[in-house]
């Protein structure tokens, strides 16, 4: 099932929505509407913690070491960190108010944010898919161009199809020379696994079985497409309007965040492993696949430009291609999706 079919039924439902995770708790319901300038800050609860969620991706994983290492509390901030199992919960929590905050890429922000409920905005880059994300194709395919005609198992308007999108348009040619077979990515792999179709696109662990068909091989990945698939933080617009504070401490968490990791690796790995629940030799691979942003990648991610580096002109391309595979209806207010006063405000402190 499509995300966008699913979404208008959730939010309606929202009051009584129940979401699942590991941990066994509810988040928290942010509700109501970002104050009144007029109204006195003193109004909204600061005592009761920030509810952020994440999942099993490894450019998210990292958010464990600042809850085992205690890196929240050392910036102040008032986290309750919660545990999806499934990505797309996480996303129709935020949407619909159950969080503060939760990690999602560029593209699913885009297609949640018209309809959430409290707003949905990217305050920092936490990193780019470099090879996690591929197109897998059987044995008589060899280059882009040989894709003409073949059939390539998706799940429309997702990271998998855009990406297919960027080499189509690389090679010079068009999504209509391929035969899109639209199915849920778990779905789209196991077809393409079982010789149903001539080529699969998606992200890992799903790749994986793909490539259990006899022959297969990778095509391209989105390392041959630097910053077309940004893994992102992203708060409410409430959560900004009302705790500002709050949103500077969880970037600053962030890069204090990195800084750990780079002069902790063996713990840092460990704590990383230990939450993605994957064997060593998987953690390895996924962790090869990601570029984790540094703050210097940050500002040249949220700076305007003409290339997949730059995300306001990222999220233009993005939106194009989500209305025009009629994904998303019609594209959000862009300038209100991406926000980079935290990540500069850190830059200017540091």
């Amino acid at each position: 099932m499509r995300r966008r079919q699913i979404l208008p039924v959730l939010l309606a439902f929202c009051c009584t929505l129940v979401i699942t995770v590991s941990c066994g708790q509810q988040p928290s319901d942010t509700g109501g509407e970002a104050p009144d300038a007029a109204e006195a800050p003193a109004e909204v609860d600061t005592s009761k913690p920030i509810v952020m969620g994440y999942s099993s991706w490894a450019g998210w994983w990292p958010w464990a070491i600042a809850e085992e290492e205690g890196l929240f509390e050392k910036n102040g901030a008032n986290v309750e960190l919660t545990w999806f199992d499934g990505y797309l919960d996480s996303m129709v929590a935020l949407a619909s108010g159950q969080l503060d905050a939760n990690c999602q890429t560029l593209n699913d922000t885009i297609s949640f944010a018209g309809e959430a409920v409290n707003g949905e905005v990217a305050v920092v880059v936490n990193d780019n898919s470099a090879g996690n994300d591929k197109v897998i194709v059987s044995a008589e395919i060899n280059t882009i161009e040989d894709m003409a005609g073949k059939s390539v198992a998706l799940e429309e308007g997702v990271v998998g199809d855009f990406l297919l999108n960027l080499a189509l348009e690389e090679a010079g040619m068009s999504r209509d020379e391929v035969t899109i077979e639209n199915l849920e990515t778990g779905a789209a792999a196991t077809a393409f696994a079982a010789g149903q179709t001539d080529a699969f696109a998606g992200w890992v662990p799903f790749w994986e079985t793909a490539l259990t068909r006899e022959g297969s091989k990778e095509l391209t990945s989105s390392a041959a497409f630097p910053g077309a698939i940004p893994d992102l933080l992203v708060v409410s617009q409430t959560l900004i309007d009302e705790q500002p504070d709050q949103v500077q401490a969880l970037v600053n968490t962030w890069f204090d965040i990195l800084a750990f990791m780079e002069e902790n690796q063996d713990r840092a790995n460990e704590i990383m492993a230990k939450r993605a629940s994957v064997s060593d030799e998987d953690f390895g691979r996924y962790l090869e696949g990601t570029r984790f942003f540094t703050l210097e990648d940050n500002l040249e991610a949220f700076s305007p430009g003409d290339s997949m580096v730059h995300m306001p002109y990222a999220a233009e391309e993005m939106a194009d291609f989500m209305v025009g595979v009629g994904f998303i209806p019609e594209a959000p207010d862009l300038a209100t999706v991406l926000d980079d006063q935290f990540v500069k405000a850190y830059a200017e402190a540091s």
